[in-house]
């Protein structure tokens, strides 16, 4: 079986294509197109006319690629920059009228909740009971869970970009006062999340998404070049490290660090603060970096759970349940197409 997924984010749209053996999404192909949404528009602000065409016309060629691989109508979902936006709505009418795809959001626990179940996979039960990190542009999901499924989701507002433009907004290397309370709100944003982590003494640790594989490269673990079956780590003084030589560069100066791409270069420093601070507070000295996210987690819910669950999440109720993401049955998640 041949299946697709596409994720709109914060900077592009990136399609999936897999074929489904044994249970297991093996890579056929992937694309992606760059929008930077995130430059375009303020945490919590609508999606500009403009951006929502270029949107469209992303949406509209991952669709056509997908056709052109044989696979079935992609899996699309978009993040926290769309899903906070108050005209959230109006942008998935527009995608689902202009190219047919029907575009949703998924609730921020869901999310994570998508992501543990990729980073249970990957990592297999020998991991035990387990602790995932997801650091995305708009928000910053936190997990934990024994099992398949998290017992414990957290999603919150402190995305890489989101954190850039609240509290790091020039080019240059940030004055001392501005670190300072960049630090102290993921601290208090993450207060309660860690000390539940904390407390249940969690015995793996797996961070996942762009950022932390380009933090992950910053400390010295293998390039991208080396495969995902190539085991990487981040260790919490390297990641300090990491942080502190971030912080005393110019964004232009950190994209020339290993592993930091130019356009993340900005919001590298944000991503290392609360990479860091996350595993500081939930007493995670190492953590495994897993090369599945949320990507693969919806490919899988919906290879073991069967399409149902997927069709349940793309209706048209406007006023959808969102479910409690700590249970196992198939959930309705806040939908956005009308």
């Amino acid at each position: 079986m041949r299946m697709s997924v596409m994720d709109v984010g914060s900077r592009t749209v990136r399609l999936v294509i897999a074929d489904v053996v044994g249970g297991v999404p093996l890579p056929v192909h992937t694309a992606k197109w760059k929008l930077r949404l995130a430059d375009h528009l303020d945490p919590g602000g609508p999606v500009p006319k403009q951006c929502v065409s270029q949107l469209v016309e992303a949406v509209r060629a991952a669709a056509a690629l997908a056709r052109q691989y044989g696979a079935a109508e992609p899996l699309a979902f978009a993040t926290a920059i769309v899903r906070a936006a108050p005209n959230r709505a109006e942008v998935l009418r527009a995608v689902r009228a202009r190219t047919g795809v029907a575009l949703c959001t998924l609730p921020g626990e869901v999310e994570g909740e998508l992501t543990f179940l990729a980073a249970r996979r990957w990592m297999g039960w020998r991991s035990g009971s387990l602790a995932v990190f997801d650091i995305g542009g708009g928000s910053l999901e936190v997990a934990f869970g024994r099992g398949r499924l998290p017992d414990f989701v957290a999603s919150l507002p402190l995305g890489a970009n989101r954190l850039t433009q609240q509290f790091l907004p020039g080019d240059a290397a940030p004055a001392a006062a501005e670190l300072k309370a960049l630090r102290r709100e993921v601290r208090h944003q993450l207060r309660d999340a860690a000390a539940r982590v904390r407390w249940e003494g969690p015995h793996t640790a797996v961070v996942t998404s762009r950022t932390f594989q380009q933090l992950g490269r910053l400390c010295g673990a293998a390039p991208g070049r080396g495969g995902p079956f190539v085991e990487r780590a981040l260790h919490l003084s390297d990641l300090r490290t990491a942080r502190d030589r971030l912080a005393a560069l110019s964004a232009a100066d950190r994209a020339d660090l290993p592993g930091i791409s130019a356009p993340r270069a900005a919001q590298s420093l944000a991503g290392a603060v609360v990479g860091h601070t996350v595993m500081k507070l939930t007493g995670c000295e190492t953590a495994s970096i897993c090369p599945w996210g949320i990507r693969e987690g919806v490919l899988l819910r919906h290879v073991e759970d069967g399409p149902e669950w997927w069709a349940d999440v793309v209706h048209d109720e406007p006023d959808a349940v969102t479910p409690n993401p700590a249970t196992s049955r198939p959930l309705r998640v806040a939908a956005t197409v009308g």
